[in-house]
């Protein structure tokens, strides 16, 4: 009985972190001012491996790596960013999520709190970041498409 419960565990926690493949690919949102790019891909069945970078006139101004990662029963996005947290990643834990959205937050973090990424179309996503920044509440809008 114990086998039996630990396969069936197994396999939700499996289904839990591939309710994300669809994020899995190259995406941008490309405007005259510059271009914001995100990275996915599946670096095994618990960990998917992202880096999101911005790029204005050829040069680099900012990147982060992120991962998603299932640990047991749970899903962890992670964000690192060189010279910020002192280069420890910031988490948020998954809090809902169904074919077409993902919902990660951490209440202790003030900006971002919460993070989403919803599936628009096959070829098109949106991430938004929600949190307070100087006592105000903010969100931010990265509509992205897939890269060709």
């Amino acid at each position: 009985m114990f086998i039996l419960f630990s396969i069936l565990q197994s396999c939700k926690n499996k289904s839990q972190i591939e309710e994300a493949n669809w994020f899995i690919g190259d995406w941008e949102n490309a405007s005259d001012e510059g271009s914001f790019r995100e990275i996915w891909t599946k670096k095994n069945d618990s960990v998917y491996s992202g880096l999101s970078i911005v790029v204005i006139e050829q040069d680099t101004v900012f990147y982060e790596n992120v991962s998603l990662e299932q640990k047991n029963d749970s899903v962890f996005y992670n964000v690192s960013v060189k010279g910020q947290n002192k280069d420890q990643a910031v988490s948020f834990y998954l809090t809902s999520s169904d074919n077409d959205k993902l919902v990660f937050e951490n209440p202790n973090h003030d900006y971002p709190s919460k993070i989403t990424y919803s599936k628009v179309s096959k070829d098109s996503i949106v991430a938004e970041i929600f949190g307070l920044k100087d006592g105000k509440k903010i969100t931010e809008s990265f509509p992205m498409s897939r890269k060709q």
